[in-house]
């Protein structure tokens, strides 16, 4: 299914090699250590390379470590690569779709999935200059490549080379963490971090898990043809409005995604003289007497994460942690006092954007004033399906288990002009109201461009801007953006306000 391994299991090719000098250049020389840092960051994933970046720019002296590629996952495994995926997915269904819907063409020659992965890899080539080792140094930072490990509560060692520093940040990350299903190590699987060098569809494609992540690809890859089946013990999109996983779900189903949900599956098991096929045996609810089969060229695992901090050795520096990862408070500070952490190694949301938010918190804390917390970040999310589905601060159930009073609005994009004109009503905004005020709390958006459209929610909850201000702002038409302005519309007509008393007033008066 995929072309040989090169260098740190990519396929050895020309956007590969392009990558690779950018982000893990064979011919890097580490600098000779600083007598002592200000801050020696570990890990250049996005936490790590936002800390570097940031701490440089005001002066500080920097050592960054990274015994992988720099880019992290958001560049090599991640964001990039699975976005640019998802986009030629939607490409793909255009084509399909667009006959029924727009009279268009209903097909314009067969599809190339071989060159899908090749723009993937081209256009994470690109990229990978932005995260280049070369680049950092140019900033003021000194980097360092290779493994990086605690030697006391003020010093890291790289190759031999001692690091002493006055602050750290453990900025490390996570990886795919497989479950422990019988049978699936040994007939082989996909994770994030090796799907992207497929360069042939699978047929059928088994995918474990449907969160965000499985439920992408699983619809990325249905639509580029391959006969796709998600398992997951659980229910779709579990952090998610119930009913923005439905339309998911149904999405999903319409591009011909096989969904079981509250499957167990017992073993994995190769089948075929080469065992290249893998036969899933699952059983639904428990019931054994119900088992039932899925015949599989490949299974991609996209549920479980584990922290990177095995090799860290934490314990010489005094930092504590467990299996979700490195311990931190609130300001992001360890159990030691000079070393914080950030990003998907400590934090419960696995997010680009928040290892990003959660790097300027440990730079103005360790270097600066250190009253930042990450309590006060407005975090929003989104999965990128067909419809995307959006989502930032309390949800329903959060706000009753917080004890929260609130008044919801929900507003339908069947409403919305340009949805209707674009083919694309399928979806509502949600939002959750501090009772009693216009102050927004929560919200969920579906739409096809949902992570764009929140962004005017997450200004307002972030900035304290009610749905009084929302109602009076002009918005161009015919925009899909408009669903907030005709949410706060729709709250405001069903308020009784002074002003509406007094219009009703002034109603009477020109009845005389």
């Amino acid at each position: 299914m995929s072309s040989n391994s090169g260098s740190f299991g990519l396929p050895t090719d020309e956007r590969n090699l392009r990558l690779l000098d950018n982000v893990r250049p064979a011919s890097w020389v580490n600098p000779e250590p600083q007598s002592r840092y200000h801050l020696v960051v570990i890990g250049a994933g996005t936490a790590g390379l936002v800390c570097a970046a940031e701490a440089a720019a005001i002066g500080a002296r920097v050592a960054l470590v990274e015994r992988h590629l720099m880019g992290g996952d958001r560049l090599n495994v991640g964001c990039v690569p699975s976005k640019s995926v998802v986009r030629a997915a939607r490409a793909w269904n255009a084509v399909t779709m667009g006959k029924s819907s727009f009279a268009a063409a209903g097909s314009i020659g067969t599809g190339d999935f071989a060159e899908v992965m090749g723009r993937t890899r081209e256009l994470r080539a690109r990229l990978s200059a932005k995260d280049s080792a070369s680049r950092y140094r140019d900033l003021g930072v000194d980097v360092f490549v290779g493994d990086g490990h605690f030697v006391g509560p003020d010093a890291v060692e790289v190759g031999g080379q001692r690091l002493s520093f006055r602050n750290a940040v453990i900025a490390t990350g996570g990886r795919a963490a497989p479950p422990p299903i019988p049978g699936l190590a040994g007939a082989g699987y996909l994770t994030n971090e090796t799907l992207f060098n497929l360069t042939e569809l699978p047929r059928r494609l088994a995918v474990i898990g449907a969160g965000p992540v499985g439920c992408e690809l699983a619809q990325a890859f249905a639509r580029f043809g391959a006969h796709v089946a998600l398992f997951d013990s659980g229910t779709l999109l579990p952090l998610d409005d119930p009913d923005a996983a439905a339309i998911v779900q149904a999405s999903l189903e319409s591009d011909g995604v096989r969904i079981e949900l509250g499957a167990k599956i017992v073993e994995v098991a190769p089948r075929g003289r080469d065992g290249r096929d893998k036969v899933i045996r699952f059983d639904r609810g428990g019931i054994a007497t119900q088992a039932e089969e899925f015949v599989a060229n490949e299974i991609l695992v996209a549920v479980g994460r584990k922290p990177n901090i095995e090799a860290l050795r934490l314990e010489a520096a005094g930092v504590t942690y467990n299996a979700q990862g490195v311990t931190v408070d609130d300001r992001l500070r360890t159990s030691n006092p000079k070393i914080f952490a950030a990003g998907d190694v400590c934090s419960a949301y696995q997010l680009t954007h928040n290892s990003a938010a959660q790097a300027r918190i440990v730079v103005a804390n360790a270097l600066l004033s250190g009253g930042a917390r990450s309590s006060r970040l407005v975090m929003p999310w989104c999965t990128y399906t067909s419809p995307e589905v959006a989502h930032v601060g309390l949800d329903e159930r959060e706000a009753r288990a917080r004890g929260v009073a609130i008044e919801t609005v929900t507003t339908n994009l069947a409403d919305i002009d340009r949805a209707v004109l674009d083919g694309e009503e399928q979806g509502f905004l949600r939002l959750h109201l501090k009772k009693g005020t216009d102050r927004i709390l929560g919200a969920t958006l579906v739409a096809a461009h949902a992570g764009d459209l929140i962004a005017g929610v997450c200004i307002a909850i972030a900035q304290g801007i009610g749905l009084e201000k929302i109602a009076g702002t002009v918005l161009p038409y015919p925009t899909q953006g408009e669903v907030l302005k005709k949410a706060a519309e729709d709250w405001q007509s069903a308020r009784v306000t002074p002003f509406k008393r007094r219009l009703r007033r002034l109603r009477l008066w020109f009845r005389k």
